[in-house]
């Protein structure tokens, strides 16, 4: 057994790790898992620690040559990493540093700081100690930050070819309306041959392509740009504490980039939007392992965790459903936002008051 791959499977086993402060996080889990990659700790010329950057400072520069190759920010364990994004990619970019890692120990989130696009959009791919499998995290470990591979370039290959695989799944979703458009609005005879087909095997003969056509014509089966928000709020939400508030409302529908998806429980929105990534990120999907509540998390591979679990189709992972409609909706967000999509692609459509 490799010397990282126990470490990960005794950070996983320690029960005390979740309460470390910030030092702590960095003396017991940080420094321990860069030396196993090949970093020497006590060399500052290596890992140079309180790296300053325009009167601030990074926890770490991982150094070769004299130059900066990876920035790391630590925070403790407890910390909610999405404030600090914006701040270490600006650090980043002002330094012409290419990879940066955003950590509190247990999350890892790597970022191609300089590509275009928002902060989550260069955010590849996020390690989850305690929820994903140690030798999966040790391979990616190694990926992307083994001390050979940040010298010989293949880190940032490594890290560019998930980037590009993530986008492409992107491109694939934006375009599927275009072309189910295209389909309908041409009468397309693959279309019209399909429909009669499966007609002919409900009722046992075909109709014939004018009557589909006409079909088509009468009915809206036009899906709206990926680009365009058509999401229609039926009834008022209220506001408590000042925040949106879902509560005693019941949801009909969701919209994700154009395409509508009809729903009757809250819970169908948290477990539609889990398949919808899944189908589209399907080798970082396990990224979602990484949500995690006070108390418990929110997706686990051991379904006594939760409180109430429903796995998610055609994976190993727990979901759980026990939560309010507006932990839902924040969750759905987090969801999206961990593969790179904004709030603004993600809609709700509710169901009017009887």
């Amino acid at each position: 057994m490799s010397g990282l791959l126990q470490l990960i499977k005794d950070i996983q086993a320690d029960k005390k790790i979740p309460t470390l402060d910030e030092a702590s996080t960095k003396m017991g889990v940080i420094l321990p898992i860069l030396k196993e990659l090949g970093w020497n700790p006590f060399n500052v010329e290596e890992i140079h620690p309180e790296y300053s950057v325009g009167g601030k400072k990074i926890d770490y520069s991982l150094r070769y040559g004299k130059k900066n190759k990876v920035f790391i920010e630590v925070k403790q364990t407890e910390t909610d990493l999405d404030k600090h994004q914006e701040q270490l990619l600006n650090y980043s970019f002002s330094e012409g540093v290419r990879l940066a890692i955003l950590t509190n120990g247990i999350a890892w989130w790597f970022y191609l700081a300089l590509h275009e696009g928002s902060w989550e959009q260069r955010k590849f791919f996020v390690i989850d100690i305690h929820h994903q499998a140690a030798d999966e995290i040790v391979q990616r470990f190694e990926d992307f930050l083994l001390k050979q591979n940040i010298i010989s370039g293949a880190a940032i290959t490594n890290a560019e070819n998930v980037l590009k695989s993530k986008q492409k799944s992107d491109k694939i979703l934006k375009s599927i309306p275009e072309a189910w458009n295209t389909l309908v609005t041409e009468q397309d005879q693959g279309l019209l041959d399909l429909i009669a087909e499966a007609t002919e095997r409900i009722i046992g003969y075909k109709p014939d392509d004018p009557t589909i056509a006409a079909f088509l014509s009468l009915n809206s089966f036009i899906v709206t740009s990926p680009f365009t928000s058509t999401v229609t709020h039926k009834t008022g939400r209220k506001k408590e504490n000042g925040q949106e508030s879902y509560s005693g409302t019941s949801l009909e529908s969701f919209t994700f980039r154009g395409v509508r998806y009809d729903v009757k429980f809250w819970k169908d929105l948290l477990i539609g939007i889990s398949e919808i990534m899944l189908a589209n990120h399907k080798d970082t999907f396990p990224q979602v392992l990484s949500l995690v509540g006070r108390k418990r998390p929110y997706f686990t591979k051991n379904p006594n965790e939760l409180r109430v679990p429903e796995r998610i189709d055609n994976t190993d992972i727990f979901v759980e459903i026990n939560v309010s409609a507006n932990r839902i909706v924040k969750l759905a967000n987090s969801i999206v936002s961990l593969f790179g999509y904004t709030k603004d692609d993600l809609g709700l459509d509710f169901k009017k008051p009887e």
